[in-house]
């Protein structure tokens, strides 16, 4: 065995360049470190590290107005969306004074203030000893009216206000409310809202050309859980579920429906993971290709003898995902979407695209120890920039040539090298990506950013650092059903209030369409 080389007998370039390699390692390895600090504290239930400042490269490649900047305008006079009540004020003048008509003077105030009512309901007894009681009026549901459900609903899940507040509002108003109550308000009897939350989902994936995911941590009955969001433009759909696996994003993706198909999207994603062609015969080759649920598809993967094959990949998997794949397309979901997601793996499914947030992120956290390091990291993240904009500009007008163009400017941005090893490697890591990030090219339609994910993801942390976590999955299908639903009436120009006047039952609320129905109006051609 040699000795190791003496650093005093080796050439000044030689070690300066080994001395480089071993701080990109260091680096490499702070990392690692760092990663495994911030899962052992997810675990934990403690906080992890601050995030690093957003680099900027979305708005400092926006493109600039042209002409001079317009000087700043005022607010504009209030319009109020209720009916302006009018009264006259009058003054005592002194005689021989002229009548000048009315200056106006508008004020806008609310009222809050419990109202009781007793219903004394007519009782009859009919001559064949059938009793007959007077009905409640239209959207009497129990012991609350309609509008204190309303107002219930608004405050926890636009106003985030905790429970234990929202008694303290009620009470302090004169309502004779407990806790308990409130919380029956707040998850019994929502099944019109859980099944329009499920139609808003199955309507956005019928007609989205692409989507944008995201997922961020929960907790459920004290064990921690993962919510994913989903939408678009027209909409948001949220589902917290105890598994982040590609499996289980497939299951979202199917929006309620249980069954497991085989057909020619199955197959095709069967044979994209390597799944055995003797195991795709045999599924192929069976009558039988429609599975109504969980159970009925295991069984039938026993009975051809998959479940029992010890090989890699795992056929049960591969099959599995495939089935949800093909029941995903035998529902008309997802048909030539594109997902753009962070680059989780979980999220990979059909057309697929990335973040260029997300890819500019990783150059932008790269850990430097020299100036030359320094240097090289400023100069691939300015044509990254540059990049990125013309890749917007290339959407607002997209051509033959320019995206030609595009891509061998894309090779020799991500195939250069710097001379510093690390960002070498992630170079190389990103170019081995080029189709996923330049799925733009062929699709212009798409965003270049999961930035509406991550601001529609906002909510459910917000509402996990206010509320922590759910106890019960009645609960848990509630604020998903409402945060999904609140992100979805404001995409839509739809005011949360009157929706759920609508909903509720509230006298003289305006007419909201079914959710669905105003997204797949949305989603039509032109």
């Amino acid at each position: 065995m040699s000795a190791p080389p003496n650093p005093s007998e080796m050439p000044r370039a030689e070690l300066e360049a080994e001395v480089t390699a071993l701080r990109g390692e260091v680096a490499e390895l702070k990392q690692l470190v760092l990663a495994l600090r911030d899962e052992i504290a997810r675990l934990k239930g403690l906080k992890g590290r601050p995030v690093i400042k957003p680099s900027g490269m979305e708005k400092a490649t926006e493109a600039k107005r042209a002409g001079k900047r317009s000087k700043r305008r005022g607010r504009g006079p209030v319009t109020p969306r209720v009916t302006v009540e009018t009264q006259v004020i009058r003054v005592t003048a002194p005689a021989g004074s002229q009548f000048k008509g009315y200056e106006s003077y508008q004020m806008q105030d609310l009222v809050l203030t419990a109202r009781v009512v007793r219903y004394r309901r007519e009782r009859w007894v009919t001559p064949a000893g059938e009793t007959i009681v007077a009905p409640l009026p239209e959207g009497i549901r129990g012991h609350f009216g309609p509008e204190l459900r309303r107002y219930v609903l608004m405050q926890y899940h636009q106003g985030q206000v905790t429970v234990e507040r929202l008694v303290a509002q009620l009470q302090a108003v004169g309502v004779s409310i407990s806790k308990r109550q409130v919380m029956r308000l707040l998850i019994e009897g929502q099944d019109a809202f859980l099944t329009e939350t499920r139609e808003v989902l199955r309507a956005g994936l019928e007609t989205a050309s692409w989507i944008t995911v995201d997922d961020t941590g929960a907790r459920h009955r004290g064990a921690n859980a993962v919510c994913t969001q989903i939408g678009n433009d027209d909409f948001a759909w949220f589902g917290t579920t105890g598994s982040k696996s590609r499996m289980n994003f497939l299951e979202l993706l199917c929006a309620g429906h249980t069954d497991y198909v085989i057909n020619q999207a199955a197959l095709e994603y069967m044979r994209e993971h390597n799944l055995a062609g003797p195991t795709i015969q045999q599924l192929v080759g069976h009558p039988q290709r429609q599975f109504t649920d969980e159970a009925a598809w295991q069984h039938h993967l026993e009975q051809l003898g998959i479940t029992g094959l010890q090989v890699t990949p795992d056929p049960v998997r591969v099959a599995t995902e495939g089935a949800l794949r093909g029941a995903i397309a035998a529902h008309g979901f997802l048909n030539e979407a594109v997902i753009v997601s962070d680059d989780a793996g979980q999220f990979n499914v059909g057309q697929h695209a990335l973040c260029w947030i997300h890819a500019e992120r990783l150059v932008h956290k790269l850990e430097t120890f020299t100036d030359q390091q320094r240097a090289a990291q400023q100069i691939v993240r300015s044509l990254i920039w540059w990049y990125y904009a013309d890749l917007k500009a290339y959407r607002r007008d997209p051509t033959p040539r320019r995206r030609s163009e595009l891509r061998a400017h894309f090779d020799r941005i991500f195939l250069r090298t710097t001379g510093f090893a690390t960002l070498d490697r992630l170079l190389q890591r990103l170019h081995a990506n080029k189709a996923e990030l330049l799925m733009v090219l062929d699709h212009p339609e798409i965003p270049l950013h999961t930035n509406g994910s991550e601001n529609d993801i906002r909510c459910q942390v917000t509402k996990r650092q206010v509320s922590g976590g759910t106890k019960t999955d009645t609960g848990r299908n509630c604020r998903d059903a409402f945060l999904g639903l609140g992100k979805t009436y404001k995409k839509l120009c739809v005011s949360f209030w009157d929706y759920l006047g609508a909903r509720l039952g509230v006298p003289n609320a305006p007419v909201i369409p079914p959710l669905a129905d105003l997204i797949r109006c949305r989603g039509q051609p032109a």
